[in-house]
């Protein structure tokens, strides 16, 4: 039942952050006039490189995988992280805003700039991508783990 229970979390919380975050990203693409073929391309670089952008449908379906991927080990991460440090499912608010901060600062300062060397930080975009990391990524996934992890009474 706990596996069962860990399972419904971890892709509970996986799947709506996936969600959250992709959308947002297509809300800024769209108002920078990227395409969204381009944009997941620009996901898949990451990995492939300025091939990726070659690619069509396959690096475009390979940058959305990745991105859920992503989302999926950052909520498995947290979610066993929360089996040893009880804090994290008994102050979802604190956890979720510290675990926000924690995966903008770990992408935006270390993936973003290893994967791509041009990277450059912009003040104006630095407080919205934190904002959407606390918000859309951060509080769902502590929110959604603890609802998952709260024990329930079966002897009534």
């Amino acid at each position: 039942m706990n596996n069962f229970r860990a399972l419904r979390a971890i892709v509970t919380a996986g799947l709506v952050v996936g969600v959250l975050d992709i959308s947002s990203a297509l809300a800024i693409w769209w108002q920078r006039g990227i395409a969204v073929q381009r944009g997941l391309q620009g996901i898949a670089a990451g990995l492939l490189g300025t091939k990726s952008f070659e690619g069509g449908l396959a690096t475009v379906g390979l940058g959305l995988a990745i991105h859920f991927f992503v989302a999926f080990v950052v909520v498995s991460i947290f979610y066993l992280t929360s089996r040893k440090i009880r804090f994290l499912t008994k102050r979802p608010f604190v956890s979720g805003v510290s675990l926000g901060i924690g995966v903008y600062m770990v992408m935006y300062w270390i993936v973003l700039p290893t994967a791509f060397p041009t990277f450059r930080h912009r003040l104006s975009n630095e407080v919205l991508e934190l904002a959407i990391h606390i918000c859309l990524i951060g509080l769902p996934t502590a929110f959604i783990v603890r609802r998952y992890s709260e024990v329930t009474d079966q002897s009534s």
